[in-house]
């Protein structure tokens, strides 16, 4: 979001001996937000482990932090330490534009991977189906159309403020409805979308049996074979006494039971690699999903205070001290370079594509 100067009483409002520090800051941070998500760009295109469809959200959400970094950044950095807006009134726009544009995209991004889990999860056979390449490259476009449709037309409509002619002013509208449609629209809506979402999986996950679907079916695994249930059948009438049979039917019968338990065997040897290839699945899933369950959680973490903050600014101005909102609003530009953090210790297979990266870069 773009930084709103609640108050620009002094041209330059930063000390050199205060500037230094908070530049060689925010230039870290914006080296280390670019370097990690084209490492997460690079892992996602060349690593076989990571070539699922759906990791296409992880690609094009990594796109939109190296934008943030590379376009915004640095322009809310030299707005912050010089007090006024050096760079026109043209790329003023773009800049306000593009800042609202890339930070809805990454919470919209967000709630579509946390459907795309949820659906993955309680609809496995028939979305896996439709989880197709296309399909998820026709979402990530709708994603990206969405986030333009709420960020730019606001933004387009409002009233523009060019402050003193001394003194050029780049920020967002604080007229109350474009704060709230704002806040509502890019942030706390999708927020609790994702908030219901992950809870919800929590649930499912926690309603299920821990034992595959094969092995809750091997009780029942004799019907596959209707000679196995006539076999046993049989067998009990004979501990009972129920019926007699001549040495000719009792070698046909031992026979049938024999092939009988060789199907048995092979059945339970398929039951038990199917099931084994399930809990494979089952793990990889759920690594997934906590990966991404902490990518929400930190992004609400960051962007949390911020939006609050800015929702209060619009009932009561004086509310919030200057220095505390621009904490929140750096905040939020941290999320930023988090993700590459967070793939990294959470994930096995990101670990080790980023090994094999980096080994082979210092080669």
């Amino acid at each position: 979001m773009g930084c709103l100067n609640l108050s620009n009483e002094t041209r330059h409002p930063y000390t050199a001996r205060t500037s230094a520090p908070l530049t060689l800051l925010v230039g870290v941070l914006i080296l280390l937000t670019v370097f990690g998500n084209v490492v997460v760009v690079i892992a996602l295109t060349t690593s076989r482990a990571l070539r699922a469809p759906q990791n296409l959200f992880l690609l094009s959400l990594a796109c939109a932090d190296i934008l943030v970094a590379t376009s915004v950044m640095p322009f809310s950095l030299a707005n912050e330490l010089m007090g006024y807006w050096y760079f026109g009134k043209v790329w003023c726009e773009i800049y306000l534009a593009l800042d609202v544009f890339f930070c809805t995209s990454s919470i919209v991004h967000l709630c579509a991977i946390s459907l795309d889990r949820y659906w993955s999860i309680t609809r496995a056979i028939e979305y896996n189906l439709l989880r197709t390449p296309r399909r998820i490259k026709s979402t990530v476009f709708i994603v990206w159309v969405l986030a333009a449709l709420i960020s730019f037309p606001p933004l387009i409509t409002m009233k523009k403020d060019e402050g003193k002619e001394d003194r050029p002013e780049c920020k967002i509208n604080d007229e109350l409805w474009y704060i709230v449609f704002s806040s509502t629209a890019s942030f706390f809506a999708p927020c609790a979308i994702m908030v219901l979402v992950y809870v919800r999986i929590y649930q499912v996950a926690k309603q299920r049996t821990r034992a595959p679907p094969g092995e809750r079916s091997r009780e029942n695994g004799n019907q596959q074979d209707p000679k196995c249930i006539a076999d046993e059948q049989e067998e009990e009438g004979k501990v009972r006494g129920e019926e007699e049979v001549d040495e000719e039917q009792s070698s046909s019968d031992e026979n049938e039971v024999a092939l009988c338990s060789r199907t048995k065997k092979r059945w339970r040897a398929e039951t038990a690699a199917a099931a084994s290839r399930w809990k494979g699945r089952q793990r990889r899933e759920r690594r997934l999903t906590l990966v991404l369950a902490v990518v929400v959680g930190v992004f609400v973490l960051c962007w949390f205070p911020f939006f609050f903050t800015y929702t209060l600014t619009a009932v009561c101005p004086c509310c919030v001290p200057e220095t505390l909102f621009k904490m929140f609003f750096w905040l939020g530009y941290c999320n930023s370079s988090l993700n590459p953090v967070i793939y990294t210790v959470f994930n096995h297979d990101f670990r080790r594509a980023f090994k094999k990266i980096l080994c082979k870069k210092g080669r």
